[in-house]
C-alpha cells in the first residue's frame, strides 16, 4: 500500500485521441509505460485522474490573444464532444476515475482538478503525459507553487523534441520533483 504519510494520485494528462498521434506509428507500444503506471496505481488503490484539453461549442474560452489556442477555433475541432478530446481507448478511465477538462496547458487551468485533489486530501502527484514541454511542465510548475509533492514518470512523458524532453527531465524538473521511471515508481509502491 502507499505511504501513509502522503496520499498520492496519478495524473494521466492529454492522452486523448487528438494528441496521442504525436507518439508515432507504433501507438500500442508507445502507450505501454502509461498502461503500466495506470495498472500499478489501480492495484495499489492510488486514484487515477485523467486530464484532457477541450472547449465548449463556439470556443468562448479561447481568446484571440492566445497564440497557442486561437488557431483551434479557426479549424473547428477540440470541443468537449469531439472524438479528438476523448481519452484514448487503450488508457480508458474505469469506474469513478475522474476525467478533468482543462482549457489551457496546465492541468489546473480552468479545471476542477485542485478541488478534486483537495477533497480527496491528495498531497502527492505523479505526473505523466503528452507533452513534456507542455502539460507536464506547466502542471509541475503550478503544482509546486500549490505545495504538492511531485513525481514525474520520465518514460510516461513524451515530447516531440527529445532534446527538450531530456533537458527538462535531467536539469529542470529535479529542482521541484523526483524524476523516476515507471518501473522505479512501481518498486516504491511494493
Amino acid at each position: 500500500m502507499q505511504n501513509q504519510e502522503h496520499k498520492t494520485a496519478l495524473l494521466i494528462m492529454d492522452l486523448q485521441n487528438g494528441i496521442v498521434q504525436h507518439l508515432g506509428d507504433n501507438l500500442e507500444e508507445a502507450l505501454v509505460p502509461y498502461e503500466k503506471a495506470i495498472k500499478a496505481a489501480r492495484e495499489h488503490s492510488i486514484p487515477v485522474i485523467f486530464v484532457r484539453v477541450g472547449f465548449s461549442k463556439g470556443y468562448p474560452e479561447i481568446s484571440p490573444n492566445n497564440k497557442a489556442f486561437s488557431a483551434i477555433s479557426n479549424y473547428g475541432a477540440m470541443t468537449v464532444n469531439d472524438e479528438a478530446t476523448q481519452i484514448h481507448k487503450l488508457v480508458q478511465p474505469e469506474g469513478n476515475e475522474p476525467v478533468v477538462t482543462k482549457y489551457r496547458v496546465s492541468a489546473f487551468a480552468g479545471s476542477n482538478l485542485e478541488m478534486i485533489l483537495r477533497a480527496q486530501q491528495i498531497d502527492t502527484l505523479v505526473l505523466s503525459g503528452i507533452s513534456t514541454s507542455g502539460v507536464v511542465l506547466s502542471t509541475l510548475r503550478e503544482a509546486a507553487d500549490k505545495d504538492f509533492k511531485i513525481n514525474v514518470l520520465a518514460d510516461a512523458c513524451f515530447d516531440r523534441d527529445q532534446e527538450v524532453h531530456k533537458v527538462l527531465m535531467e536539469k529542470i524538473f529535479p529542482r521541484q520533483a523526483d524524476v523516476l521511471t515507471v518501473d522505479t515508481w512501481i518498486d516504491t509502491l511494493n
